[in-house]
C-alpha cells in the first residue's frame, strides 16, 4: 500500500515539481517506508523550491538525525530556525529549536 502511495505522489511531484504539499507528503511517506536517503533528498529539494516551508526544515532534520548525521540535522535545524524567525513561525521555532537542543554535541 506504501509503494502505491509514493508512486502516486511521485507521479504529482512530476506532473507539478514546484507543488510543495506534494513534495512534502512524498517525503513523509518516504520516511515512513524507511527509505530516509530519498526523503532527505525530497526535503531538500523542497527547501531549495519553497526555502520558506518551515515544516520541512524540522523533518529534514529529524530524518538526518534517523540517518546519524548529526552535524548535517544541526546544519538544516540552523537553517530552519533562520526561516522562522524570518517568517514569525513561532510553533515551527519552538519544534526546531527543541530538536537542536536535544542534538548530542
Amino acid at each position: 500500500m506504501a509503494i502505491d502511495r509514493i508512486e502516486a505522489l511521485r507521479a504529482m511531484v512530476e506532473r507539478n515539481p514546484q507543488e510543495s504539499f506534494a513534495r512534502y507528503a512524498l517525503a513523509q511517506e518516504l520516511t515512513r517506508g524507511g527509505r530516509l536517503e530519498e526523503a532527505v533528498a525530497e526535503y531538500r529539494a523542497l527547501m531549495e523550491a519553497k526555502p520558506d516551508y518551515a515544516a520541512a526544515y524540522f523533518h529534514c532534520g529529524q530524518t538526518l538525525e534517523k540517518l546519524g548525521l548529526v552535524e548535517e540535522a544541526a546544519a538544516v535545524y540552523e537553517a530552519g530556525l533562520e526561516v522562522t524567525a524570518r517568517t514569525g513561525d513561532g510553533h515551527t521555532h519552538a519544534e526546531i529549536q527543541g530538536a537542536l537542543d536535544l542534538l548530542p554535541r
